[in-house]
This record gives C-alpha cells, structure tokens and sequence, in this order.
C-alpha cells in the first residue's frame, strides 16, 4: 500500500465520521478521559483499538519492542507517570503477544546492534525463570512461556513506580497482564497475583 493510498484512506475515514456524526472531531478535539492505559508491542499485527474494539480516546496507549516497561525507559515511565497523575487511569494493562520477534530474537545470541539494550532486559527475564524454562519440552513451549513471562516481569516494573504505588493504595488502580494469540485473535489473561509478586521487592521500592 502506497502513502498516498493511505492519506485516501484518512480522507475516506473522516468523511465517513463526519457523515455518521458532525460533532465527532469537534468533540474528539475536547479532550481526552480515558480509563486504561494500554502498553504493548510496536508489532504491525497487534493494534490496541483494533483488537479491542474501542474508538479514538477509549483508551491510552504506549507501544514498543515487545512491550517493555524498561527501568530507565524515559518514554514508557513518562506515559505511566502521565497516564496514572494526570489522566487518573484505573487500569494499566501490560500486553504482549505470541509470535513475538523480539521475544524470539532475545532466545538467541545474536547481536542485532541497537536493539540489544531491549534484547538484554528480555534476556534477564529469561535468567530470572531459567529453572522453569528449562524444565520445558521444546523450544517453542519455552518462547510461549517466555512472552507470558516477560509480561509478568513487565507489570512488575510498573508496579516499582511510586505514582502507581500510590494510586494502587489510595484509588484502586489496578495492573493486569495480558497475551494476545496472534493465531485465534483472542486475548489471554494471565491473572496476574500482584499483591503476591510485589512482596518480594516492596521492602526496598515501596512508599514510605
């Protein structure tokens, strides 16, 4: 598809809200409220609004190389900061998706240059869950588990944030941690126990 296929494609779009709805840019243009914030893969298969059947504004999105919520990740940390402080989220979902490549490209020794500092951040989550990966059939059931591992590790990261400490203790906010199956179109929820999770690091990363 060409890029001037694509701008049609825009034109098509806006005709057609406008037609369905003449108030809907001029309200879209009001501000937006919404209630998740969504943090996935930058994967062209995995769009947040598409699989999740939601319209422009229903919900906040940060996406990157295999929805990585790095510790020192300025650009993930300042849509969380920015999500949970001014937009008032109650909802953060970490979702990553089988068939990922940076999942994969982490399982091997590769050097792929300026991805290797995203590669290094999966590759110690594999670390962290050597024993049970290890203890797996094949290699595909380990980059199945791998890819629900790291969005474990993942909500984890974002549960080490003081604003989402804070929201967690004093409005509710909660984390969840998803997969998406490229190969049915379903969403996974892992049921993450985070409460559980976080018990191994609150003595050092909680509020005081």
């Amino acid at each position: 598809m060409s890029t001037e296929e694509l701008l049609s494609n825009n034109e098509s779009w806006a005709t057609e809200q406008v037609r369905e709805n003449p108030d809907y840019f001029t309200e879209l243009a009001s501000g937006q409220a919404p209630n998740h914030l969504y943090i996935g893969c930058s994967d062209s298969r995995v769009a947040a609004s598409t699989m999740l059947g939601v319209q422009p504004g229903e919900i906040f999105v940060h996406r990157n190389i295999a929805n990585l919520v790095g510790n020192t990740d300025l650009s993930a940390l300042g849509v969380i900061n920015f999500a949970v402080t001014h937009l008032q989220v109650d909802h953060i979902i970490v979702c990553g998706h089988y068939f990922c490549g940076g999942i994969k490209a982490a399982m091997t020794t590769t050097d792929l240059g300026i991805l290797s500092p995203y590669l290094r951040e999966i590759r110690d989550v594999y670390r962290l869950h050597q024993q049970e990966l290890a203890a797996l059939p094949d290699e595909a059931a380990r980059y199945h588990r791998l890819v629900e591992l790291n969005v474990q590790e993942q909500c984890i990261n974002v549960t080490k944030n003081p604003e989402v400490q804070r929201a967690m203790r004093d409005r509710g906010l909660q984390v969840h941690g998803w997969v998406f199956d490229i190969a049915t179109g379903k969403i996974i929820d892992l049921k993450l126990d985070l409460p559980e999770l976080m018990q191994e690091f609150m003595t050092i990363y909680s509020l005081k």
